[in-house]
């Protein structure tokens, strides 16, 4: 009997939200194993900020998505296939192939990673102990260097890169004050994550808020939102403070880039300028496995908490990713296979 893979392909460029004509859902039957390949069924696809970014053929840190093939992102499954000596049928991995429900490989294949075997569930290798966990990991070490006892500002941060940023900010013993939309994030954030505030982002008095939950400044702002979220932010930064850029998907919608209220405008026009530069995880891929073992043990030690909003249906992975960068979700977006 074949196996049907079904994938969802670029099929066109939005302009602004993406809308369901921008992908074409196909299905096709897969062919049969080469020596050093697997095939894997994927049980969960990460929905992430970035790949509205790769939607757009623009000069960026990746290159974009191409038209006719599937859309760029990372999903978790199981080898139910092999023809290598590297993984075995029943092995669970993740790998980035794109938006796809099953995906031929070879075992040679640098995006592939073999999931531990813990208590840890599967679809947590896709945020907290997978790609988000080790943004939040390597921005703060690496180029937030946070010191104890300084005050360290997260936007998004109930999100999947955010609630991490702010639960390890508290283990170099810093202040961690969060910025969420709304009273529940809020409410997660403080009660839950346990950062030491959370600001609405929403509320009227978002600006005196934040300035009174940093009353000696701030140190270290783990930009992921940009616009006027971090316009507020800019007000407080202490001369020595350094912003890690993520992302700044308040952004990602727009039409022209270069006139919208990026981080990199908004901290340039500083009369004294931040610290600040946009990284990624993969400047540090020879340190992923190191960073994946400290992320696991604190949340097997309930040190790291983290909330997954897990949509069942591939097909429902479109409105998924707008509901992402609306901010709808909760946590980790996964789509669930």
């Amino acid at each position: 009997m074949a196996n049907i893979n079904r994938k969802y392909l670029l099929d066109k460029r939005p302009t602004g939200m993406p809308e369901d004509e921008c992908w074409k859902l196909v299905e096709e039957e897969t062919v049969p194993l080469k020596s050093g390949e697997i095939l894997i069924q994927v049980k969960f696809l990460s929905i992430d900020p970035y790949m509205r970014g790769r939607m757009n053929d623009g000069v960026s840190y990746a290159a974009p998505a191409k038209i006719g093939e599937p859309m760029t992102g990372e999903t978790a499954g199981t080898v139910v296939e092999s023809k290598s000596d590297v993984y075995k049928v029943g092995d669970n991995v993740c790998i980035h192939k794109g938006w796809q429900t099953l995906i031929k490989a070879k075992d040679t294949d640098p995006s592939i990673y073999k999931v531990p075997l813990s208590n840890i569930p599967l679809s947590a290798y896709l945020g907290a102990v997978g790609m988000p966990g080790r943004t939040a990991y390597f921005g703060l070490n690496k180029v937030g260097k946070p010191k104890k006892d300084e005050t360290v500002v997260v936007s998004a941060a109930s999100g999947a890169v955010g609630s991490v940023v702010g639960q390890l900010a508290k283990m170099h013993g810093c202040k961690v004050v969060g910025i969420a939309g709304g009273p529940e994030k809020c409410s997660f954030v403080k009660e839950t994550l346990g950062f030491d505030d959370c600001v609405d982002y929403k509320s009227e008095n978002f600006e005196d808020a934040l300035s009174n939950a940093c009353k000696n400044g701030v140190d270290i702002y783990f930009e992921n939102v940009g616009g006027p979220v971090t316009q507020a932010v800019s007000k407080l930064l202490n001369d020595d403070a350094r912003v890690p850029i993520c992302g700044f998907i308040s952004q990602y919608n727009e039409e022209n880039m270069i006139e919208a209220d990026t981080p990199f405008k908004i901290l340039g026009k500083l009369d004294k300028k931040p610290e600040h530069r946009f990284f990624v995880v993969t400047e540090w891929m020879n340190e992923w496995a190191e960073a994946t073992s400290i992320l696991s043990d604190h949340v097997m030690n309930d040190k790291i908490r983290y909330e997954e909003t897990i949509t069942d249906g591939f097909e429902n992975a479109p409105q998924a990713l707008r509901d992402v960068l609306t901010g709808k979700n909760f946590g980790k977006q996964i789509i669930k296979i």
